[in-house]
């Protein structure tokens, strides 16, 4: 089944992060079923990080104030969080021998704990 996006939802909750004139500074936006939705949208950092669970899969989009006190701005980051009851191990790739089938492999026997194998060896 494809994913989907609540474009509308989204979009207004996305402004509202943006908006100079509110306090509003992250969103989450997770999924429900197929369909990516508003998860919810906060003043405080550590109000979002609350919603980052185990067993949870979402996207935050997060206003952080930079700068010094002659110099304040803006900076956004999306930030992509995968509870660690979603997947046996992350990779992230940037050589592509780390895409060779047999490398993951061994990555996964790795990560899942005893490996058994070893005794026929």
């Amino acid at each position: 089944m494809a994913t989907r996006i609540d474009k509308e939802a989204c979009r207004e909750a996305y402004n509202l992060v943006r908006d100079d004139n509110t306090d509003i500074n992250w969103a989450a936006f997770k999924y429900d079923g197929s369909m990516i939705v508003p998860g919810g949208q906060g003043t405080e950092y550590e109000e979002f990080k609350q919603l980052c669970k185990d067993d949870e899969r979402l996207f935050g989009f997060v206003r952080i104030t930079t700068g010094d006190a002659m110099s304040k701005r803006a900076k956004f980051t999306l930030i992509t969080w995968i509870g660690e009851n979603n997947f046996a191990k992350e990779f992230m790739v940037s050589d592509i021998r780390e895409l060779e089938e047999d490398y993951i492999r061994e990555e996964l026997k790795k990560a899942g704990g005893a490996n058994y194998d070893a005794q026929t060896e």
